[in-house]
């Protein structure tokens, strides 16, 4: 159920809206005044300027010159090209050139397997430097048989 509307309760919070609005625009006065501003109450606007429709022709004739002056400047330069400058050749490789690359590839991926492997080698333990050492080395597991692609566990 809606609340009764009270003329007299929105009359009461107009006055009080408005009295906040001067309190504000006095102060915002004030700091303009400390800014060096001038408040907008005194700021005068220039009056609109008022041209006459002869006026307004010889406006439009001088803009329409001042446009064809344009054209004209940008199509003189396109009539007499300059001298293009010849486009720089597009660098191809030799095929040695391109041997050597792959040459000088292949040798940095052979150094980069083999310290790979070097670091993944097993390493000699001090037990296994030692003579009967094998002997007490722990018996090795068979490898596990691979199951099969479609087995369940």
């Amino acid at each position: 159920m809606p609340l009764p509307v009270d003329a007299g309760l929105f009359s009461a919070a107009l006055v009080g809206y408005q009295q906040k609005l001067q309190e504000i625009d006095a102060r915002m006065a004030d700091l303009r005044q400390r800014l060096g501003g001038s408040s907008p109450a005194t700021a005068v606007a220039a009056p609109k300027r008022i041209v006459s429709p002869a006026a307004r022709r010889r406006m439009a004739a001088a803009q329409r010159k001042r446009w064809a002056a344009a054209r004209k400047a940008k199509a003189e330069p396109a009539a007499t090209p300059a001298p293009a400058r010849a486009a720089k050749k597009k660098r191809r490789l030799s095929p040695e050139g391109r041997a050597r690359i792959i040459a000088a590839t292949r040798k940095r991926w052979a150094a980069l397997k083999k310290a790979a492997a070097a670091k993944a080698a097993p390493k000699p333990t001090a037990r296994a430097a030692k003579p009967g050492a094998a002997e007490h080395a722990a018996p090795k597991t068979p490898p596990r048989k691979a199951k099969p692609a479609g087995a369940r566990i």
